[in-house]
């Protein structure tokens, strides 16, 4: 179960790599819908009257991600029409993905809270089915276009495309609709889509051979084999720490906008301190995990990855308790943030460390759709648990879960110590 994290080339073969700037590009498009079906839509369901009860189950649009790896091996074997015969397997459905995004943004921009949430419902799932497949298809593509010793700085890159776009999404989208409106913040936002599309249309063809089963079963039975191959039993103890690495942040996210509105603070002090400066935090914190990687090694980085963002959470009941106090709301804001950047880089060196190179995109995109399945479907019920029982007590709760967390989090370091996977595993043919 080895985890030393692979070497990066020297930068400046990385600054002349052409890929690198079309990753920035597709990291933004990536990042650009996720926020505007979850937490700045959630100021917005707040703003309007639409209880947090109601705003925690529409969190529920966001499970497309959890479970994109089932469509995506339909992705993998099958040319998209049109598209395909222009651009290619990869490009063809990213550029498909890429305008149902936008369609989805724009469909947003014309729905009315107030007068029901029917509308907004069906565009939000829209937009998400689109994203989690742009997500595939751009998976897809990074693995295909560099080798696997250039792939941690092209997610690097694609990650802070991803923050930019969250700037864009969570500050831009807020400013926009205090200013001017709702809708015309979501149709600035589906217009940014363009910046996908350019780097859609910009990457070269690059699609190899898809691999090919002997059944559809063996798309998804063929990966999971390797990994218990590979993992044995502890197996078992790895996945279960996957699921609930990011548990407390993805249960807090859906009520941290409504407690900030409920406080009484204004869009434009939540799109300064938490959608600006949080961000900026955010990206400290990711380069921060990196580093941590490098220097103490993967398992103590993401033991102290995951008790600091769970712990990050009592910053937020604090705030909870003492109203709104602009001081508290930033360190709030700067230490989960911070946490929460640190945690996801921690957890994203782990799942790639635990693929193997013949079976990389679908073990890592199985994966990562378990380690947000379960916060998306707890995070639906966090306004009824706000609602039962207070914001203090919520955030307490989630903090809580940092317990669970560090167990298994030494449990699987000592089973790291212990058991290595076999090497015949890992160099499976394809």
């Amino acid at each position: 179960m080895s985890q030393k994290p692979r070497e990066s080339p020297p930068l400046s073969e990385v600054l002349r790599d052409p890929r690198v700037a079309l990753m920035l590009a597709l990291g933004f498009s990536s990042g650009l819908p996720f926020l505007l079906i979850f937490s700045t839509q959630s100021v917005w369901l707040r703003e309007a009257g639409v209880t947090r009860s109601a705003i925690g189950l529409m969190s529920y649009a966001a499970l497309a991600f959890s479970f994109k790896f089932i469509w995506a091996p339909v992705i993998d074997r099958f040319d998209p029409p049109l598209t395909g015969a222009l651009l290619g397997r990869r490009r063809g459905w990213m550029l498909l993905a890429q305008f149902g995004v936008a369609a989805g943004l724009a469909g947003l921009a014309f729905g009315s809270p107030t007068d029901g949430l029917a509308w907004n419902i069906g565009f939000a799932f829209v937009t998400a089915f689109a994203a989690a497949t742009q997500d595939v298809t751009i998976d897809g593509w990074r693995i295909d276009a560099a080798p696997s010793e250039k792939q941690g700085m092209m997610s690097a890159v694609y990650q802070l495309g991803y923050r930019l776009a969250m700037l864009c999404a969570g500050a831009g989208a807020l400013y926009v609709a205090d200013f001017v409106s709702w809708r015309a913040a979501y149709l600035v936002m589906a217009g940014l889509m363009i910046v996908g599309v350019a780097g859609c249309l910009l990457s070269p063809r690059l699609d190899g051979p898809a691999r090919q089963s002997a059944s559809p079963f063996a798309a998804f039975g063929e990966p999971l084999a390797d990994l218990l191959r590979r993992y044995g039993p502890a197996l078992i103890a790895i996945l279960a720490l996957v699921a609930i690495y990011r548990l407390p942040d993805f249960v807090s996210g859906v009520m941290a906008n409504p407690l900030y509105i409920d406080l009484g603070f204004t869009k434009s002090d939540i799109a300064t301190v938490s959608k600006l400066y949080g961000v900026w935090i955010g990206i400290a914190g990711a380069f921060g995990g990196g580093v941590a990687v490098a220097r103490l090694g993967m398992m103590p980085t993401l033991l102290i990855g995951g008790f600091a963002a769970s712990a990050s959470h009592l910053t937020l009941a604090l705030l909870a308790a003492s109203g709104a106090q602009l001081p508290l709301l930033t360190l709030a804001v700067s230490v989960e943030s911070f946490a929460s950047g640190f945690a996801g880089a921690a957890l994203i060196a782990y799942m790639s460390s635990l693929v193997s190179p013949a079976y990389a995109a679908t073990q890592y995109a199985l994966l990562s759709s378990l380690y947000a399945l379960p916060g998306k479907f707890v995070g639906g019920l966090s306004g009824v648990m706000v609602d039962a029982f207070g914001y203090v007590r919520f955030f307490l709760a989630t903090a809580a879960i940092g317990i669970p967390v560090v167990a298994l989090t030494l449990i699987v370091w000592r089973l790291a110590r212990t058991s290595a996977p076999p090497k015949e595993a890992e160099a499976s043919a394809s």
